[in-house]
């Protein structure tokens, strides 16, 4: 380097030590957004009484919302950790301004909005990605949702017979537009014994599926299946985002809100069950 380089350079450092500010290649990182845990107050909050904040979210959460805010769709008064319907109204409207539409304005924040809007505010730790579309066993899935259920089968050792798959609009008014995204199942439990499906619902649930037993007693349009919703999926359309809400507070996700029917176990994503597996 030139010697008036160098003198210039140690000039620099001596100047933002004496007055105490930092180069900026020292300068502090940029703050980080847990996608996983932004994702969960997204499905959990809105269905919740009051403006709780879901636990370990609401740093991640404000850095969202302040940064909708700062764009000028969401109010002020709403940026406070707590990702209810108004912040969900307001991320959709950004995914909308980015040229999005259908499951890709869902409001569920995803990896390529998200990383745009927090362009030199936040980096992002913990990504979820729903993975690319593929038909599995005849019905339409995304890649997460079938790893997902490959997995709950080893677990049961049962072999899941779909009635009816994600990405399916309009297929069955009776299923309330949950199957309309990503990351939902109906599977057939009519051959199903009790036993067999308690344990289907276990396994299910331990990787990070909201799943109940539905019955000819609940809606007489129905026989015995295995409905399944997968957290955290970033396709689900809005009625599943409330099953999942509910599910998470202890509720069977039917229009009742009656209390959860299942088998209780504990709470994760599929990311949270393969990170404790090793």
């Amino acid at each position: 380097m030139h010697r008036r380089a160098v003198l210039a350079s140690a000039l620099a450092v001596g100047t933002a030590a004496a007055t105490g500010l930092r180069p900026a290649s020292a300068q502090a990182a940029l703050p980080v957004v847990d996608m996983e845990l932004l994702l969960l107050a997204a499905q959990i909050n809105p269905v919740q009484q009051g403006t709780p904040i879901w636990p370990g979210a609401g740093e991640s959460v404000r850095l969202v919302e302040q940064a909708l805010a700062d764009r000028g769709l969401l109010r002020a008064r709403y940026v406070d950790g707590h990702f209810g319907t108004a912040s969900i109204d307001a991320y959709a409207q950004w995914q909308k301004s980015l040229g999005h539409s259908g499951l890709a304005a869902n409001g569920l924040p995803g990896v390529a909005s998200l990383t745009t809007l927090g362009s030199g505010r936040f980096t992002l730790s913990r990504v979820v990605r729903p993975g690319s579309r593929v038909s599995w066993r005849g019905y339409p899935f995304n890649t997460r949702t079938v790893d997902m259920l490959l997995e709950a089968e080893r677990l049961c050792g049962l072999t899941f017979a779909v009635d009816q798959g994600s990405y399916s609009p309009g297929t069955d008014p009776t299923s309330a537009g949950t199957h309309d995204g990503g990351g939902t199942a109906d599977l057939d439990a009519d051959a199903l014994t009790r036993a067999q499906r308690t344990s289907a619902l276990v396994a299910l649930r331990s990787v990070g599926f909201a799943a109940w037993l539905r019955t000819p007693a609940q809606h007489p349009a129905w026989p015995y299946h295995l409905h399944v919703v997968a957290g955290n999926d970033t396709d689900l359309a809005r009625p599943a985002q409330q099953q999942i809400g509910q599910y998470y507070l202890g509720r069977n996700g039917l229009s009742g809100q009656g209390p959860d029917d299942g088998p209780q176990v504990e709470k994760l994503t599929w990311e949270q069950y393969l990170r404790n597996r090793g």
